[in-house]
């Protein structure tokens, strides 16, 4: 049984209601503001394309899938940044260009100011050390053939000097208690847990390095909604307990609401809006994040009844062949001639950053802040 102990359930599945370094500014769960945080880590223009080939004797390129098309942030030293977006938007490409399972088409990604990209050798090790992942499935990222004690362990192979031979079955048992696990069971396999119990072996082998960031790729899709709830309350707790920074990839935007201080929305390769918590939540300011939260149903009847669905039309574009301009445009409310010539930043709207009362964050739309349709220009 999937448990984290007595009082571990303190979220609950529900609605929205529920030059020098960079900084990172953010905001609790809670929505208390707290100082700006010294970025552990920021992503640079970053572009990811895969090439389309034809041809079975002589191949050529005829095209690219723009998996991930230039995009920018950072996370600061012990914040999560969760990232949230429709399926084939770009999410675990990004968690695996940050973690260097694939290599960037272009652009850098800075560990402590350092380009990881441009390291081989013994300097990527030492970062690969640094920035460890979380997988989606806990039934397929764990090797059936291996014990518990081996596939937690099979880290320190790698890294000897972090637990030498005669300390590694110690070790391995610390961590297993720690992810709310008997130590006993390093000798069973993957087989013999629940879904919950495989993605704590898997949390403990991320943590096996002692890592300071931690790419989480929707760690809790794959579970049942009754365990998700005692997965991110244990990764919640380990972050406290190891000081440990979280890029926190989901589709779930209660979840992400929960355990994330800022939040990043992609759509088709791009983020399109990124703000603390509860600018994002609260005064979403891009239509796709509106129609997104729009679909969110809240657990009061009669403020249900209430809200305007935002309904959108057509199908998401090949990111083989994105549209022009604001790639969004196709299936946009708001989309005028504009959208299709030029391409919006991401920045904070000018004509909004000094109104009262309104998000001071940035949003790569020309409307920004405009729910209803608009004129021609």
């Amino acid at each position: 049984m999937d448990s984290d102990g007595a009082g571990a359930q303190t979220w609950q599945q529900g609605g929205p209601e529920g030059g020098g370094p960079a900084v990172a500014e953010s905001a609790s769960p809670a929505g208390v503001p707290y100082a700006p945080r010294e970025a552990i880590l920021e992503v640079r223009d970053l572009v990811k394309h895969y090439p389309l080939t034809q041809g079975v004797v002589i191949r050529r390129q005829v095209g690219a899938v723009k998996a991930v098309d230039g995009i920018s942030f950072e996370l600061g030293r012990g914040e999560t940044l969760g990232i949230v977006g429709e399926s084939g938007c770009g999410k675990s490409t990004v968690a695996k260009l940050v973690t260097n399972l694939e290599a960037p088409t272009a652009g850098s990604i800075l560990y402590k100011g350092e380009d990881v990209t441009r390291l081989s050798g013994r300097a990527l090790k030492a970062v690969r050390r640094n920035i460890q992942m979380v997988f989606q499935d806990p039934y397929t990222s764990l090797n059936p053939r291996m014990t518990v004690g081996d596939i937690v362990g099979e880290p320190f192979d790698i890294h000897p000097e972090v637990a030498p031979k005669g300390e590694r079955r110690r070790k391995v048992q610390e961590l297993l208690d720690v992810v709310g696990l008997n130590p006993e069971y390093v000798n069973r396999y993957p087989h013999q847990f629940s879904g919950g119990q495989r993605q704590r072996i898997g949390i403990a082998r991320g943590l096996a390095l002692r890592p300071e960031v931690i790419v989480a790729d929707e760690p809790v899709s794959a579970l049942d909604v009754s365990v998700q709830a005692q997965v991110v309350n244990l990764m919640e707790r380990l972050q406290d307990e190891f000081d440990l920074s979280y890029v926190f990839i989901a589709h779930d935007l209660s979840v992400v609401r929960h355990i994330s201080d800022r939040v990043g929305v992609m759509y088709l390769g791009k983020l399109v809006e990124i703000g603390t918590e509860s600018e994002i939540y609260e005064h979403p300011t891009h239509p796709y994040t509106q129609a997104l939260l729009s679909a969110v149903p809240v657990p009061d009847p009669d403020a249900e009844a209430e809200r305007t669905r935002i309904v959108l039309e057509g199908e998401v574009p090949s990111p083989a062949n994105p549209p022009s301009g604001c790639h969004f445009r196709t299936r946009c409310w708001k989309a005028q001639e504009k959208c299709a010539r030029e391409e919006p930043p991401l920045t904070v709207p000018e004509r909004f950053a000094h109104a009262e009362g309104s998000a001071h964050h940035p949003s790569a739309c020309h409307y920004a802040e405009e729910r209803d349709p608009i004129g021609p220009e």
